[in-house]
């Protein structure tokens, strides 16, 4: 004997509570998984170390070799050397960055005039830019403070210690 199956009379009214709670019911779960995102552990913001800023800036520029280097150095110590003939990414240690400082500070590079032109103008002569601590100071050959010599040797040095080659 096969038992008999019960069918539930529900009266129309049953239906329509029954649609009323199932709406509210996929109403309230669209909810949660809407609001789900917006409700997680916000993520921690990410640190971001400040660019370096530059420290120096050397340009040379002309003579009868035809130069035209440039040297940035930034004060985490790395630099970039760029040249005719290419550029190389260089880092400079503890004691060098030192050492420039104190070429600056012995030049009193604060105190110099911003410009030295050279007397007469000339075809060959090698023309300079220096920048450090906001100040920027030009001059060319025949014009160069004595105080100044030490820094442009030293940034010269700089540069063609790195090698690149015309």
């Amino acid at each position: 004997m096969i038992p008999e199956t019960r069918q539930l009379h529900i009266p129309i009214g049953g239906i329509r509570i029954r649609r009323t709670i199932l709406a509210l019911f996929i109403g309230l779960l669209i909810l949660c998984l809407a609001s789900a995102g917006c409700l997680g552990v916000k993520t921690p913001p990410v640190s971001r170390q400040a660019a370096p800023a530059v420290f120096l800036d050397y340009y040379r520029t002309g003579g009868i070799a035809g130069f035209d280097d440039r040297l940035v150095i930034f004060d985490n110590g790395a630099a970039v050397v760029a040249t005719k003939a290419g550029s190389r990414e260089i880092v400079l240690n503890s004691s060098e960055m030192n050492k420039v400082s104190d070429l600056f500070n012995k030049a009193q590079f604060s105190m110099l005039q911003n410009n030295y032109p050279a007397p007469r103008g000339g075809a060959d002569l090698i023309q300079y830019s220096v920048s450090y601590h906001g100040k920027t100071v030009t001059t060319e050959d025949s014009a160069i403070p004595p105080s100044l010599d030490p820094i442009l040797n030293e940034m010269n040095r700089i540069v063609r210690d790195t090698g690149i080659k015309a």
